[in-house]
């Protein structure tokens, strides 16, 4: 499984429409891809894995600066990863695993909103909960993941 930058352009945004389709509402990238589409971003915050020529698993993934950090003592720079989804009939079989994995090997603290039913997938790689705070959280339940050792942090290809 090979997890790659997906490029800014309609062929994606036909892929897209493909998890529109089969996947959860609350999960679209449409818009997102859209408005990247039209500001033409050349720089992807979306990633996926494809299966042949088809796109089988994706999700977005932002570089956040340590300014913005309310979640990790000290502050510093983090990942979040949002919308991460694999098409029904490829889960369980890794690829929702191999996105986090890909995350993770750029050694920076992440952060999640995971989805309803999804919290044990995440714990099982090792994310957390966020201690909760009202104001911060603003009913989200975070979970957070940090590399074991921060002090080798790297920050190609972000």
């Amino acid at each position: 499984m090979k997890v790659e930058r997906l490029h800014v352009n309609y062929k994606t945004l036909e892929e897209f429409k493909k998890f529109r389709e089969y996947g959860i509402q609350e999960l679209s990238m449409m818009e997102d891809l859209q408005s990247n589409i039209i500001e033409n971003d050349s720089i992807s915050p979306f990633y996926g894995i494809y299966f042949g020529d088809k796109l089988v698993a994706r999700m977005s993934l932002y570089k956040r600066d340590a300014k913005y950090d309310k979640y990790f003592n000290p502050p510093q720079d983090y990942l979040e990863v949002w919308k991460l989804e694999v098409l029904p009939q490829y889960q369980r079989k890794g690829y929702g695993k191999a996105l986090v994995d890909y995350a993770k090997s750029f050694n920076l603290p992440i952060k999640t909103n995971p989805r309803v039913q999804s919290h044990e997938f995440w714990t099982s790689l090792g994310f957390t909960s966020a201690d909760y705070q009202m104001e911060r959280d603003l009913g989200e339940n975070p979970l957070l993941w940090q590399p074991a050792d921060s002090s080798s942090l790297t920050d190609e290809a972000m």
